[in-house]
């Protein structure tokens, strides 16, 4: 396998572990109401766990508040129930065929917890693309190993995974920071 496909799919790999981080902060609350707090919240429906964004319309009327309206009426207790079982500490209202939370906002020492939360759901990523690119390098020391590209391909190749990390490491802050910065200024 050439260097270039090894680089370009270990590239492809750390992208994606970098928007799976992209996509939990979603779910991190900050002290405004959003509705990926609870969109990927998993609803017992029928037997079969479904992500509640599957199951119900989902609005921010307010700035503390988040309305759900599930398609099927029938499920407004199963929604209740898995939102009280959650870890989300929000006391769902149900009005008629709507539920209704209401996002209270958050103290000072509930934010540095969430902030550290927020840290380490960066450094599990930066974990994930530092172990990228030794599958990387450990791909590359095979293929030389097997005569398939040179030392100096070999080199060149490994100059590329590290740079490549570093930008994927470096996005990584930037992701943290701005996240940390956004749950303690608002």
């Amino acid at each position: 396998m050439p260097t270039r496909q090894i680089i370009s799919d270990h590239e492809n790999k750390m992208e994606k572990a970098f928007e799976f981080l992209h996509d939990e902060f979603k779910g991190v609350r900050t002290g405004r109401a959003s509705t990926g707090i609870v969109e990927n919240l998993h609803i017992d429906y029928y037997g079969s766990p479904t992500p509640l964004k599957q199951l119900a319309t989902l609005a921010t009327p307010q700035a503390d508040a988040i309305l759900i309206k599930p398609f099927d009426p029938a499920s407004i207790k199963d929604i209740e129930k898995a939102i009280k079982n959650s870890d989300l500490s929000i006391a769902p209202i149900i009005e008629g065929k709507m539920i209704r939370l209401s996002v209270p906002p958050l103290s000072a020492e509930r934010r540095k917890q969430i902030v550290n939360q927020v840290k380490q759901m960066g450094e599990q990523a930066k974990i994930s693309i530092r172990n990228i690119r030794r599958d990387a390098n450990k791909q590359l020391d095979e293929a030389q190993d097997s005569k398939l590209i040179t030392e100096d391909d070999l080199e060149k190749a490994k100059k590329q995974i590290d740079d490549i990390t570093k930008e994927y490491t470096d996005k990584v802050d930037t992701a943290v920071k701005k996240k940390s910065d956004e749950i303690m200024n608002q």
